[in-house]
């Protein structure tokens, strides 16, 4: 499991380690493991042409003394430097290992190998000042490797957040531990290719974390087994709420979905009926209402459903809840907050924002704020769809799950509805409302890298390929 920590959980760390350290010990492991991943982006280091925007702060030491490295392997390394001071130590290595201070910044720019951001790092916020802005637009120009200095420069590091000019890396090498701001859009499409190194946190970092992304290993452990003495009811029947006259195919989507998660049967309830059996004759179909129509040890409600009836029915019974789509159209917050039994909510970045009575480009800029404050108004688990898709809990203290798996190729219609129809399965096996939004999201995004392929897939090309997804991730 890869895991993230906000910066002043990190920065207490530091200092605890430090305490016990030789000053400028942390800073000089940092730069070896900086120069290191250089020279691997490099490939030949000697002659190579090194460029360094280096702010006033510890992480321009970093760049500094990993600019020296480098120097001392043979590249020629020059730092630009921004604000009236640069780190003593940090200069003073690069200039007795043969480094120099730039001139004419724009000149060794348009000439780099590789730009090393240290301007800000973690400590960054509202984006690059002005002063900067030339400089980045100039290595970006350049067609130089930019590599960022634990976090690209203008970049929230605790909540992904992009106000203003940020510097684009094609890699960032952070330090001790992963920030949220590098796993959560849009932050994390400035990060490029991300290289944890250690520095000696590991045991000194907090519990819980911010943010967790679940591995192969994770999903593996959650994922429901039939025993010997299981038959279909034993594991879990999930009932479906969706699709209408006008939209039949998302209730085919939510139950292939649903056929694919681990319960045991599938119970259909809607105008859709004729649809879904023509496409699945598996499926327990039910004209209406919910009430009526069977014990189940979950429901999806929502996907299609435009105005059909079943709502009040589904979200007042004792059993754990999925609700999509034009389910959290007029959802009542207090009659969710009321439920005995658990509700998990999956917007998208435009349904969120509808619920928070904000914009949509609101939630997108700030994803991680808007599904803690979506759980937390709701009392239920939020799981927010798009670039980075992120499962929270209603408790506070409880990680923020972001889903490593996904790709801009489930973009398309009916993606979500499988999605739901997945993840309430899961729900009905038995497994809490985080730990089936968590697995749905991998499972999808994995199905949908193998159904795609670089190509354009369409959401039963997803269904179809989850069998293959859920074999990958148990094998």
């Amino acid at each position: 499991m890869r895991t993230a920590y906000r910066v002043e959980s990190v920065r207490a760390a530091e200092a605890a380690l430090m305490a016990g350290l030789p000053e400028g010990t942390l800073m000089r492991r940092a730069a070896a493991g900086l120069a290191g991943a250089c020279a691997g982006l490099l490939g030949r280091v000697y002659g190579s042409r090194v460029v360094l925007l280096v702010g006033s702060g510890a992480n321009g030491g970093d760049a500094l003394y990993a600019g020296a490295g480098l120097a001392r392997r043979g590249a020629g390394v020059t730092a630009v430097l921004l604000g009236a001071r640069a780190h003593e130590g940090g200069l003073a290595a690069l200039l007795a290992a043969g480094g120099r201070v730039a001139d004419d910044p724009f000149a060794v720019l348009a000439r780099a190998d590789l730009v090393l951001d240290g301007i800000t790092g973690i400590g960054g916020r509202g984006g690059l000042r002005p002063e900067a802005v030339p400089l980045v637009r100039a290595a970006r120009g350049s067609g130089a490797v930019v590599v960022a200095v634990d976090l690209p420069s203008g970049v929230d590091a605790d909540t992904g957040a992009v106000d203003g000019e940020a510097v684009r890396a094609d890699a960032t090498v952070t330090f001790g531990a992963y920030k949220p701001g590098l796993l959560v859009d849009p932050a994390r499409e400035y990060a490029g290719a991300v290289r944890l190194v250690d520095i000696g946190l590991a045991d000194l970092l907090p519990s819980p974390p911010e943010l967790e992304a679940l591995h192969h290993a994770d999903v593996a452990g959650l994922l429901p087994v039939p025993a010997a003495e299981s038959d279909k009811y034993r594991r879990g029947v999930v009932g479906v709420v969706a699709g209408s006259a006008r939209y039949p195919g998302a209730a085919v989507l939510a139950v292939a979905g649903a056929l694919r998660g681990g319960a045991g049967a599938v119970r259909y309830v809607g105008p859709a009926g004729a649809a879904v059996l023509a496409r699945y004759p598996e499926t327990l179909v039910h004209a209406g209402p919910p009430a009526d129509a069977g014990r189940v040890q979950a429901w999806v409600l929502g996907p299609g459903l435009g105005d059909t009836p079943g709502a009040d029915d589904v979200l007042g019974s004792d059993v754990p809840v999925l609700v999509d789509a034009d389910g959290l159209r007029a959802l009542d917050m207090a009659a969710v907050r009321a439920r005995p039994a658990p509700t998990l909510l999956t917007p998208h970045a435009g349904e969120a924002a509808a619920l928070l009575g904000t914009d949509r480009a609101d939630v997108e800029a700030r994803r991680l704020e808007a599904v803690r404050e979506l759980a937390a108004r709701y009392g239920a688990t939020v799981l927010l769809k798009g670039s980075t898709t992120l499962v929270a809990d209603p408790d506070p203290g409880v990680p923020v799950r972001v889903n490593p798996t996904g790709t801009p190729w489930l973009a398309t219609a009916g993606s979500g509805d499988v999605l739901s129809g997945l993840a309430g399965s899961l729900l009905a096996t038995g497994l809490a409302p985080r730990d089936a939004a968590s697995a749905a999201a991998y499972l999808h995004g994995l199905a949908a890298r193998r159904a795609a392929a670089g190509a354009p897939v369409a959401a039963h090309d997803v269904a179809d390929a989850l069998p293959g997804a859920w074999r990958d991730v148990a094998a």
